[in-house]
């Protein structure tokens, strides 16, 4: 049957499928431009059973702020040619717009969320069809704020960050904001203060550093003030107040934010942060 190059057009512009593909679904259902979406579904759904048990650790993180809500989500492939192309950045600011509009519990739920006339799962599988890789939602975060949301998207787009403040909106707090994101997207730190870390890690740490201190031959006396010490360091080197600064040394995070803090008149916290970087476990 001969397939009009109009009616492969309409059916790309209905599906984004390539060309080829677009005309191929065409002639296997003799120009039923309904049965050719279904077919193509159909051929995008086996590429994802094909590609279900390979690896995805390529990817994106992309980010969207405005009106006091921001996302984050960070969206897998195999490769870092198709994590750079449309179709791929297409899917993955899609859903990054889903998230931020509907704020879902779970990426089950988010995947169940309509957009554009069908759910995301069916995108999902049909943007797997086009590009021929696996491709998943590892994680994504949302943030309704009343405070200053800020966000950070290193070059590349493998490592994005958005952090909140609990301060008015202002150019020097919104400054404030970026240079504190990009601290978080250079020392990664594991939390904002040292009463944020879990008291769990807190005592897997001080366990490694008395069984440290023993291997060592301290004095039993003196193990727990080592651990004690070593605690500390680990604070310092690991929550985001107490880091030094990457912009002035000389200064910690929390001291930069005093100073911020006392040129506005307003306190100024740190309320929460997300940092994704690709193909990192968490």
């Amino acid at each position: 049957m001969e397939i009009s190059a109009s009616t492969v057009k309409a059916l790309r512009d209905k599906t984004g499928a390539g060309m080829m593909d677009c005309k191929k679904a065409l002639q296997e259902s003799n120009g039923n431009m309904e049965k050719a979406i279904e077919f193509l579904r159909k051929k995008g759904a086996a590429t994802a059973e094909k590609r279900s048990d390979r690896s995805a650790n390529e990817g994106v993180v992309v980010t969207n702020i405005s009106d006091g809500i921001g996302a984050i989500v960070e969206v897998n492939c195999e490769t870092d040619f198709v994590a750079r192309s449309d179709d791929f950045l297409a899917f993955a600011n899609e859903t990054l717009d889903l998230i931020k509009s509907e704020n879902p519990a779970t990426i089950d739920v988010l995947l169940e969320a309509e957009s554009s006339g069908r759910s995301m799962s069916v995108a999902l599988t049909e943007t797997i069809g086009k590009i021929g890789e696996k491709i998943e939602i590892k994680r994504f975060a949302h943030f309704r704020s009343t405070g200053t949301l800020v966000d950070y998207i290193h070059p590349g787009s493998k490592l994005g960050v958005m952090i909140e403040l609990d301060a008015p909106i202002s150019d020097v707090v919104i400054q404030l904001g970026k240079d504190l994101a990009m601290q978080v997207a250079a020392m990664n730190p594991v939390a904002i203060d040292r009463n944020s870390v879990p008291k769990e890690i807190q005592e897997k740490e001080l366990c490694i550093y008395r069984e440290q201190a023993k291997e060592q031959g301290k004095p039993d006396n003196m193990i727990d003030r080592i651990a004690e010490g070593k605690l500390n360091k680990y604070f310092q080197e690991y929550t985001l107040l107490e880091q030094s600064f990457i912009r002035d040394s000389t200064k910690t995070v929390k001291e930069h934010m005093n100073e911020i803090a006392k040129e506005t008149g307003h306190s100024i916290s740190v309320t929460r942060f997300e940092r994704f970087q690709v193909g990192q476990l968490n």
